[in-house]
């Protein structure tokens, strides 16, 4: 079942706070806040992993795919049960094979309202082959914390990124010892499914 990017507990110490995505690189708020506060310096985010996937789906990113065709996750699972994959090396299941195997994935998704266009569409948008060393399309999330007097007073993220089946390990250059949690957002938007919602800082906010 995919996780819920609400309700995150977490410890909060000194000034620490929640991030939501932006589109531009600060607040007027920040920015005000940092032209009074010289000592004030913002410090990349380094994100790392968040491709992981159940073992259950050999690699498929089933938490994508699922909410991109909005249905839940064990349905897709199940209903991927019934399809026959082609060998390593067979070049692709044949006309007939292809044909069986859209018929039993509409035959567990057509109740959910997915239609053959739109299975297509996202069959199509996760299609990879890891055997190439390829992985789905995804794109990294960026963002920088703010920090004065080594705390950490503020997390802003620039870019959502999206793809990430999993939570990436978010930490903040040359504070390492912060802890940081993020969540993720899962839609049918394909540029915003896998997403990083929000950062926290869990502890300590200062190194």
């Amino acid at each position: 079942m995919r996780k819920s990017t609400a309700g995150i507990l977490c410890l909060c110490i000194a000034s620490a706070v929640f991030a939501r995505p932006t589109t531009a690189p600060a607040t007027s708020q920040e920015a005000a806040t940092g032209a009074k506060n010289k000592d004030e310096v913002k410090m990349p985010l380094i994100f790392k992993g968040g491709y992981d996937t159940d073992p259950r789906d050999r690699g498929r990113p089933v938490v994508l795919i699922a909410a991109a065709l909005k249905v839940p996750d064990e349905v897709f699972r199940e209903t991927f049960t019934h399809v026959k994959p082609a060998g390593p090396g067979s070049g692709g299941p044949t006309d007939a094979e292809a044909r069986k195997n859209k018929a039993a994935l509409m035959k567990g998704l057509a109740p959910y309202g997915v239609t053959d266009e739109r299975l297509n569409e996202v069959s199509n948008f996760y299609r990879y082959s890891r055997g190439k060393g390829e992985m789905w399309r995804n794109a990294p999330a960026e963002g920088y914390a703010t920090v004065r007097d080594g705390v950490v007073t503020g997390i802003t993220i620039t870019n959502a990124g999206y793809g990430y089946s999993s939570e990436p390990k978010v930490s903040v250059t040359g504070l390492e010892a912060v802890e940081l949690k993020s969540a993720l957002a899962y839609g049918t938007d394909f540029k915003r499914n896998g997403s990083v919602q929000q950062i926290a800082v869990v502890a300590p906010a200062a190194k």
